[in-house]
């Protein structure tokens, strides 16, 4: 999804970053990575789901629909994305998921249209109206819920878990494998640093100041590619003030706005910033916000992006 969204988004902040993939450490869930894993020749096995209910299937599912933009990524990573039929307005990653029917906006889903489409399993989330998907129970379609992940271990569970009901199991693992590899590389060249740089992540610009704190994805991402977040202090995602940047003085400023024309140019030229070190060093970088705030196959990415924002040197 490269999201474009506008000013009102702030007023629903943490429902739209989960549903882009976003989750806090209270929603942190244990996963059974050690599903009864079935494969394709088998005729008939069971998935637990994040709600702990039993999903049998009689056949893999020849046809999808999902309804969580990093679980659509997922998909795709496995080999298995030609397989969904309806998606979000945000799924644009990769360029495949952009031609897949749209069955839901940021808030809903279209009911009705996910009936027609009669998939064969639908992959929803833990968050919002428990009762939206009882209509599609009830019609007989298979729902399988994933909660969203608010950890790197959280994502490598989704990762199985989804493998296993695609029966396609060992293609997760090595999927795992391969991303815990790029991290592995990244904190290679990042674990010289001493003495980590102060960083002030920006997921919402003026006049109303949003930042991520402990307790997010985003503090995760961070943390492995060895930063400090200036306020770490602060619990999931939080309003700041600009007096709070000022005074913490950040190194370097990241960015994951992209719905304003010039997100770095207008943090740069904020009146009272001009004794921040980052903004003196002109120490502001932009992040992809997809790659950066979605918890899915790319967190890799992610922990890369950053590091080399911050550390440009050590990627030369």
């Amino acid at each position: 999804m490269k999201k474009l969204f506008n000013f009102q988004w702030l007023s629903v902040l943490l429902l739209a970053l989960v549903l882009v993939g976003c989750g806090t450490a209270e929603d942190t869930k244990n996963k059974d990575a050690s599903q009864d894993t079935q494969q394709t020749e088998q005729t008939s096995y069971k998935v637990t789901d994040d709600r702990g209910v039993e999903i049998e299937f009689d056949e893999v599912p020849k046809t999808i629909v999902s309804l969580q933009p990093s679980n659509t990524e997922i998909l795709f990573a496995l080999g298995v994305g030609d397989k969904i039929v309806g998606a979000t307005e945000y799924d644009t990653y990769p360029e495949a998921a952009q031609k897949i029917e749209r069955v839901s906006d940021s808030m809903n889903f279209n009911s009705e249209r996910i009936l027609a489409l009669n998939p064969d399993v639908v992959m929803a989330y833990t968050i919002g109206d428990k009762d939206a998907l009882k209509p599609l129970e009830e019609a007989g379609i298979k729902v399988f819920v994933i909660q969203s992940a608010a950890t790197f271990d959280d994502v490598y569970g989704d990762i199985e878990q989804i493998a296993t009901v695609m029966g396609v199991a060992e293609k997760g693992k090595a999927l795992n494998k391969e991303i815990k590899a790029k991290i592995a590389d990244v904190q290679a060249k990042v674990k010289e640093v001493k003495t980590p740089k102060n960083v002030y992540l920006e997921i919402s610009p003026k006049p109303e100041i949003y930042t991520a704190g402990s307790g997010t994805f985003q503090q995760e991402i961070l943390d492995v590619a060895n930063v400090n977040n200036i306020f770490s202090d602060l619990k999931s995602w939080a309003p700041v003030s600009e007096e709070d940047v000022i005074a913490k003085n950040p190194e370097v400023i990241l960015t994951t706005v992209n719905y304003t024309e010039d997100p770095i140019g207008e943090i740069l030229a904020r009146d009272g910033w001009n004794t921040v070190t980052a903004i003196q060093n002109k120490a502001v970088q932009s992040l992809d916000t997809d790659i950066s705030n979605r918890p899915g196959p790319r967190i890799g990415e992610a922990v890369e992006l950053v590091a080399k924002a911050v550390y440009p040197e050590l990627f030369k």
